[in-house]
């Protein structure tokens, strides 16, 4: 059996002698599998160049739909640090709101600062929710979800100061939430040291320079208790607000109220100057309640 071989017979043409060939079966098997063997590879590389060429194909419409979604995923970080930096202006802008409703309460001092609504953290802070590059559309999707959580918080808040103030019409017209002049903070309220002593000591009010005669308007509507000179600062006038709120004003250059005058806020009462112990033309602003100094940015809401 391992000799056996089988005739191959060859007959050229009708007249022409047949030929024979002897081919022994194991050479017969073997050429047999080697063709096999090619057949099965050409197949193997045909299937391989048709997904290379597939793929070459889906390759350009993959990458440009990544990149779609990467600019996607860059709009809502952006989107996402919008919303989480007007949620922060829009809590600072409560607590300054709710620093004016301790002024009615006798049993608080202003100088405690502003509450927060009820159940609420006692500040703000929403740098949790920033977002960063290399965040998933799950992580943003979560820090979304705190971001509707907080503005929620918020509109609970506002919706309690507007029901407040809604109550409360004369206290806020009292309370001295704008700036009486614009100009360059040049010393704010606090410790500092004295421009003529250079010891530190306390400074009541904040110093808001400008040129020379640039008109001080009225914060908050009041009465006027006090215009002339007074010591070092020069000409002063002070306001009485009412809710034991009272503003002062001093360095003035010239005044344009007398005691006892009704004035509403925004109406002019002085000009800026440079009287008494000063530096330069500025004004000397205090806000007093009950007597004790406060901060008057505390009550400026528009910054």
């Amino acid at each position: 059996m391992a000799n056996k071989s089988y005739t191959l017979i060859v007959v050229p043409d009708r007249h022409a002698e047949a030929k024979r060939y002897h081919v022994e079966r194991r050479w017969l098997l073997q050429g047999l599998g080697a063709l096999l063997t090619v057949v099965v590879i050409a197949v193997a590389l045909t299937v391989h160049y048709g997904r290379v060429v597939t793929e070459a194909k889906e390759n350009p419409a993959l990458r440009d739909e990544n990149l779609k979604l990467k600019k996607e995923l860059a709009v809502i970080r952006e989107q996402l640090e919008h919303v989480s930096a007007t949620i922060d202006r829009v809590d600072r802008f409560d607590q300054k709101l709710r620093a004016m409703t301790l002024l009615s309460d006798p049993q608080r001092n202003l100088a405690l600062g502003p509450t927060q609504p009820t159940g609420s953290p006692e500040s703000a802070d929403n740098s949790f929710v920033r977002a960063r590059a290399d965040e998933s559309p799950a992580v943003l999707t979560s820090k979304l979800d705190k971001l509707s959580a907080e503005a929620t918080r918020q509109e609970q808040s506002l919706q309690e100061l507007q029901a407040y103030f809604q109550s409360q019409k004369s206290l806020l017209a009292s309370v001295p939430s704008i700036w009486p002049v614009r100009g360059w903070v040049t010393s704010d309220f606090g410790s500092r040291l004295d421009p003529y002593t250079s010891e530190r000591v306390m400074h009541a009010g904040i110093d808001i320079a400008g040129n020379f005669g640039k008109e001080i308007i009225a914060p908050a509507d009041g009465t006027v208790v006090f215009a002339g000179l007074e010591g070092g600062y020069g000409n002063v006038v002070v306001l009485d607000h009412g809710y034991g709120v009272k503003t002062r004003y001093g360095h003035l250059a010239s005044i344009g109220v007398k005691p006892g005058e009704r004035v509403k806020r925004g109406a002019m009462i002085a000009a800026m100057g440079n009287t008494g112990r000063s530096t330069g033309p500025h004004l000397h602003y205090e806000v007093r309640v009950n007597g004790i100094a406060q901060n008057p940015r505390k009550f400026i809401l528009d910054d």
